[in-house]
């Protein structure tokens, strides 16, 4: 007995060590298998914690803890590249280059950097051009205008309103007044902003040229497209390096860094949210309630992606008041979940919208292609699939319209509002300042040249004979001089015209997918998830705030904020409410050391 007993524990013993041995193995191949880095930005990184995280939960990144995620890449043994995904980013210049520089230290280090995007602006591509390679999603866009300013001289309008604002400069270049004191500026306050405008600009220009390895011809044959392009016309100028769908990004950052895997490792700790309801903290059951609810598919299903709403780039946004938007990425998500969802075996798409943004129609588009190559896809329209929709609705593979449904509307249309009018009328004066070849398209106070109009024309005929070929494509044998052009057409017209396949609801199309795939018993699984209470809050009033606190601290009511917001614009607006705040200050402080807050950059 003895001897087994001792037999035994050294046959314990050599699996320990055996197993030991095995473990260690698969460390070691897990080790030598290293993982891209991801780091996800979005927003505007805060300078630090938000006043709420002593409750604890998901606060918003700070930049420091982005560039430390940055800096930790090279290392990490588990790290063999680098991938900056922004999502909706809005970086400063100066954060850009904060960022940029740690960038450079994790290139130096011998490890490749990558940034990712789903559409880039200035700032954005200002990042990018701090990595190895910028690529955006296909069918994204690229806005990357140049500079330009605009100020509002504001001494006519309080003159109308019975206002004089009695101040003293002290300094002929600090120009903080003139906003105030002035129809127009003065020569000292120009040569100090265009100086500044030059500088920025000549920072932006190098930094650009330099990260694209660009010459200056080719700067500027590139600035004439950029400044609003798609993603395969960015490509071509030399800004960014690649179009890809999202799904595809990581595989091809591994490819291009050489790693063995595609895997991904998240560099940005996560915060994990306080288990309130198994506390005695107060805020239990709102939080509770603000959590987003979890759902399982446990059967064989048809999911329902809802296009129902105003069409745009971003996240779908859904108010207690009804008024709803579809964005794009919420869409694109939606469909990669049921792409991955094995139990989902065909979808319908409930289209009941009547357009919106062409970049966005495109984008989804795309996704339902994709989803489409794997799964049955289908069009159930409700009330309208107009323009953006019926774009949308070309992708699927039959489309189902009610007797009253409004299909139809290819065209495009698009422009700018000119608010020369009612700077007149509010005796506003704008002094425009540009650098770059069209840094001035979107001007507010003028109206488009010839040529500016031109240019639009064509960008418009692009979009509309992409518009067309989506529906060629989609729509075997219809007849695009009938249907294209803006024609809107229901019920039965719509079939005749080849636009649709059948007249019927949303149930008949599920009955007929059923039997197509021989499901005796699914369920019906809806897409995107219903949002949460959390995110009706926030899409509904956009955070909690006591009225009338605002203007006892000098600031503007929430009613005003938005009458002046639909007037002027958000960027204008903000410039005003600012100079507006800085005179209700001057109630009880008859000196200020404040910003001028007349810059407009676009």
């Amino acid at each position: 007995m003895i001897g087994n007993r001792h037999a035994v524990r050294s046959g314990r013993a050599l699996a320990i060590v055996l197993s030991l041995a095995l473990t260690s193995g698969a460390i070691a191949a897990e080790l030598a298998a290293q993982r891209i880095g991801t780091i996800e930005i979005k927003g505007k990184p805060a300078a630090r914690p938000g006043p709420m995280s002593f409750l604890g939960g998901k606060q918003g990144q700070t930049l420091r803890e982005l560039v430390d995620a940055i800096d930790a890449a090279p290392g990490r043994d588990d790290v063999g590249a680098l991938l900056i995904r922004l999502k909706d980013a809005t970086l400063t210049r100066a954060q850009t280059e904060e960022l940029g520089a740690a960038i450079r230290r994790v290139r130096s280090a011998g490890k490749r950097v990558t940034v990712f995007s789903e559409s880039y602006d200035t700032t954005d591509m200002l990042l990018g051009c701090y990595a190895d390679e910028i690529i955006i999603q296909k069918g994204g866009p690229v806005s990357v205008p140049g500079l330009h300013m605009e100020e509002m001289f504001l001494a006519d309008t309080l003159a109308w309103a019975g206002i004089k604002a009695d101040m003293v400069q002290i300094g002929d270049y600090k120009g903080a007044n003139e906003q105030m004191t002035r129809a127009a500026p003065s020569k000292p306050w120009s040569e100090n902003i265009d100086q500044l405008l030059d500088s920025l600009y000549d920072n932006e220009k190098a930094t650009l040229k330099a990260g694209r390895k660009l010459s200056e011809d080719q700067y500027q044959a590139a600035m004439k497209i950029v400044w609003m392009a798609d993603s395969a016309d960015a490509v071509k100028s030399g800004m960014v390096d690649a179009e890809l769908d999202l799904p595809d990004v990581t595989k091809y950052v591994a490819e291009k860094s050489k790693l063995d895997s595609s895997k991904t490792l998240s560099l940005v700790s996560q915060r994990d949210e306080l288990d309130l309801a198994a506390s005695s903290n107060p805020f239990a059951l709102f939080s509770s309630i603000l959590k987003p609810a979890k759902r399982t598919i446990t059967q064989e299903s048809i999911g329902v992606l809802h296009i129902d709403g105003t069409i745009v780039d971003g996240e779908s946004k859904a108010g207690f008041t009804g008024e709803k938007s579809v964005g794009s990425r919420t869409i694109r998500n939606a469909i990669e979940d049921m792409l991955d969802e094995d139990l989902v075996k065909g979808v319908i798409v409930r289209i009941d919208s009547p357009g919106g943004s062409a970049v966005a129609s495109e984008v989804i588009w795309q996704g339902l292609k994709r989803l489409a190559a794997k799964k049955p896809v289908w069009i159930s329209v409700g009330d309208m699939a107009a323009s953006g929709g019926y774009y949308i609705a070309s992708a699927g593979q039959k489309i189902y319209v009610n007797p009253s449904s409004i299909v139809g509307s290819i065209g495009v249309v698009g422009g700018k509002m000119s608010l020369a009018g009612v700077y007149e009328h509010l005796k506003v004066h704008v002094s425009s300042r540009s650098r770059g070849p069209m840094a001035g398209m979107f001007d507010s106070a003028s109206p488009w040249t010839p040529e500016q109009l031109t240019l639009i024309r064509g960008k418009m005929t692009e979009t509309f004979d992409l518009f067309k070929s989506r529906v060629a494509e989609g729509r075997h044998g219809i007849d695009l001089s009938k249907t294209a052009g803006g024609w809107v057409f229901a019920g039965q017209k719509v079939i005749d015209l080849k636009m649709a396949d059948k007249v019927g609801g949303l149930r008949d199309s599920l009955e007929d997918m059923s039997s197509q795939l021989h499901l005796e018993k699914y369920d019906v699984v809806d897409y995107p998830p219903p949002p949460s209470f959390a995110e009706l809050l926030e899409d509904t009033i956009g955070g909690v705030s006591a009225p009338g606190i605002s203007a006892a601290m000098g600031g503007i009511g929430p009613e005003l904020s938005k009458l002046g917001t639909i007037v002027f614009g958000d960027r204008a607006w903000d410039q005003i409410s600012r100079a507006a705040q800085g005179l209700m200050l001057l109630r009880t402080e008859p000196v200020l050391l404040m910003h001028p807050e007349v810059l407009i950059l676009r």
